[in-house]
Order: structure tokens, then sequence, then C-alpha cells
């Protein structure tokens, strides 16, 4: 059964939108009520972005939780690997993101973290869909059962001392000048600051949020301007996060761009070399480089595929046993440190590893060449596109044209009323002409 609410990361939608008071109000009752497990008092940890509807909604979801006598402990302002470390270290039965992740100041969305840290399975969210569209009144708390709501200082420390623990004690970024992209969001004070710790010479851009420039024109969705500023200040290095911090990419001492398949692939060798890999394997998604894959293949690591979503991937990590998976965007989960992804644990990864070997950032993430790769997105407005016989056909006539030179993956959006075409393989014309077989179909649908 198709969920109502939740897509592949939580609940995201417009602000005042899909994401209104009334919405946040039901999940943190609906959520408060499926985490009641014992006797003990109950609490939840609530981090934000810098969205200017992150106070409406954090707002919300504190009468929410309240309401059904869960007590609330608000960290403000922090990346949301932050708040799942934290959900586990302070001991709470829930964590939540107020974040819509990597898009623009108009949206927002609703994270949740099991007391483990993990996010919730399908199963527990359809739990809280299901309670979210029932009349709760005979199930709130009793006027003396009320849960309280508190802030709570120290966090950005917490979350510093976590990170830098994830490297060598002896290890240092000095001589390393830095340029890190905050993208005016969660990590905008925290991370300048670890790097600092860390004695490398920082130069921090989008730390100056105002609620509306999150992700705007910067972070890892827009990395041309610190690209930019990489070459202007003749840094080694430049780190582009998100706007919730749990994805990176990285950019090269030649203004290049460094995804999140090349990063995978630096972790995954040095990792090995040092054994560190639990198995000689590591998961990504169906969207990572079938030059990852080859690569991967010659170090003797096998590649593990899963749908698009972090959630996934870490799913499988935890079947296989396998302690290091990501995707291209930069969602990377080293589950020897973290239960979800972290943007700036896993640069610091990455800076530990041209640390090492002492040589350019270029050398040190130019691991293969990766093949020829073609993404399309198509925005809709109603209906499933990919049902459209059309569409349909448009499809089977691509996939003969690349004539298993390569593959194709059309997929919907799970955050957006997206259509997602994308093509690889060796021959880069064809296939951009089986992508926009596709794309040419679904435009024509879509605007019918």
């Amino acid at each position: 059964m198709a969920r109502k609410y939740f897509g592949t990361d939580g609940i995201r939608g417009r602000a005042n939108g899909l994401i209104t008071p009334e919405l946040a109000l039901k999940v943190g009752q609906a959520a408060g009520l499926v985490f009641q497990r014992g006797e003990h008092r109950h609490r939840v940890v609530i981090g934000k972005d810098t969205r200017l509807s992150g106070y409406m909604i954090e707002t919300a979801m504190i009468a929410g939780f309240t309401s059904v006598g869960m007590d609330v402990l608000q960290l403000g302002p922090i990346p949301t690997p932050a708040v799942a470390m934290l959900t586990k270290s302070m001991r709470a039965d829930l964590g939540v993101m107020i974040s819509a992740s990597h898009n623009l100041f108009d949206d927002n969305g609703i994270k949740l973290f099991g007391p483990r840290g993990f996010k919730l399975s399908d199963e527990v969210e359809k739990q809280i869909e299901q309670l979210m569209d029932e009349n709760l009144d005979k199930r709130l708390a009793e006027s003396a059962s009320l849960g309280r709501a508190r802030r709570i200082d120290g966090v950005h420390d917490r979350y510093i001392e976590f990170a830098k623990r994830t490297l060598p004690r002896d290890l240092s970024l000095e001589g390393l000048r830095v340029v890190v992209d905050c993208a005016n969001g969660a990590a905008y004070k925290v991370v300048p600051e670890a790097l600092w710790e860390l004695g490398a010479d920082v130069i921090a851009i989008g730390v100056d949020p105002d609620g509306f420039n999150i992700n705007k024109d910067c972070g890892s969705t827009s990395p041309e301007a610190l690209s930019r500023k990489v070459r202007e200040m003749r840094a080694d290095v430049g780190i582009a996060l998100d706007g919730d911090a749990d994805r990176v990419l990285v950019i090269d001492e030649r203004g290049h761009l460094v995804d999140g398949d090349q990063l995978l692939a630096v972790i995954a060798q040095s990792w090995k070399e040092d054994g560190r890999l639990a198995k000689p394997g590591i998961v990504a998604t169906v969207m990572s480089n079938l030059g990852l894959e080859r690569f991967l293949a010659g170090e003797g690591i096998e590649l593990v595929r899963t749908p698009v979503g972090d959630r996934y991937v870490l799913e499988q990590m935890l079947k296989l046993g396998y302690n290091l998976g990501g995707e291209p965007s930069g969602h990377i989960i080293m589950s020897d440190f973290t239960t979800t992804g972290d943007g700036f644990v896993s640069a610091l990864q990455v800076l530990s590893m041209v640390q090492k070997l002492g040589r350019p950032v270029s050398e040190v993430c130019h691991r293969f060449e990766p093949l020829p790769q073609i993404l399309k997105n198509v925005r809709y407005r109603t209906g499933k596109p990919l049902d459209n016989p059309e569409v349909k056909s448009a499809i089977t006539a691509a996939e003969k044209r690349l004539n298993g030179s390569g593959r194709l993956l059309v997929r919907s959006s799970g955050t957006e009323p997206v259509i997602r075409v994308m093509g690889e393989g060796d021959d880069r014309n064809v296939v951009e002409e089986a992508v926009d077989l596709i794309v040419s179909a679904l435009s024509f649908t879509a605007a019918a």
C-alpha cells in the first residue's frame, strides 16, 4: 500500500502547502503515541535547519508531542546527522529533524529517527500515518501528564567532539586551506568551527542564513560559487554541504567537482588497504556510475545496488554486514560512526586521506573515469506519467537504442512531482538519444 504522507526521506513539501501547522501537530501526536513504550517519562529531541517555516513547524510539533505526554528537547539549527547522534546519546525515544534537505526555502519537511538514531522503517511510518488520520482526542494526555519543552545548550560542542573522534587523535588538518560552503543551512556554525579546531585554514561561505537563502545558489546543489572561491583563494580543497548537511560534494584545487561516487571510491579503497572494511563490499544505489562498479571490482570490492534513498542503502548495509555505502549526490553512510548520511564526517575521511598521501585533491579523489551519464528531470502536475502507454513505448524504444551497451533508469522522485530519467553507457551520443526519447514522451504527457 502506498504511503500517504511519507516519501523516501520523511515528509516533504511546500511550507503552508502540504507542510502545515495542522500536519506538524498530527505528526507530533501520532509519532509520540507510537514511540511511547514503557512507563518511563518519554522525550523527543527536535533539530531544524534555517528555513523561515522552521519556527512554525517546530512550534506545532512541540504542541503535538507535549499533548500526548512527551517532553521536548529543542536543539535549534543543527545538522541532520547531529540529530540522529543526539537522539541516541541523549537516550531520547524519538528524534526529529525539520528540514527539506537540499530544496529551496519554500519547502520544508519532517525526518524522524528512532531511539537508536536510525530512520524509521516503512512499517513504523505506516503506523504513524494511520494514527494521523484518526481522531486522537481520547488518547491525549491527562492535564497532569502533559509534556514540557526546553531548549538544550551545548549541542554544537557535542557534535564537534563526535566528528573529531572519527579521525585518528594525532591527525591534524594543519597546512590545508579549506573553503567550506554550508549552504546557509544547518551547519553554518558548527562545521567551520570544527575545521578550525582541527587546524585547517578555514574560509567559510554560505554562513549567513536569513530564512530565505538556504541552498540558494550555494551548497552541494549549486557548487559553482564554491568552485570560484577555491580558485580565488588558491585553496587546497572545497567542501560543499547541503541545507541539512547530510550530504557532501568536494571541489579539488583546480575548481573541479568531485561527486559522491568518487568519494566512495576513495574511502572504500583506503579502508580496504587499512583493513577497515567489514566485508569486501559496499552498498550504493542504482544511480551510481558504472565506472565506480568497474573500479571496485578491480580492487576486489563488490558493489551492491539499492533503490534511490539513503535509508535503503543503510538497510542493505545492516542486512549484509557492510560498513560503507552511499549515493552520487554525496549521501555517504559509515556505520562505524553514524546511523545516517553525514556530510561533514565523510569530508573528514577524505581530508585525512589527502593529509596521509600528501598529494593534491585532484589526484587523491580521481580513482576512476566515469562513464557518460545523463540525467534529465521532467516535472508534471498530476497523475502517473509512467503508466502512460506512449511513455512505456518510448522507454522500450530507448532500451533498444542502447542495445545492451548501457543502462536506463526511469523513476518518480520520492520528494517532488518529478520524473527522473537517467542513462549511461560507453557512447555519450547514443545515451543522450535514448534519454531524449523518454523525456520527449514525458514532456508531451505532462503538458497534456
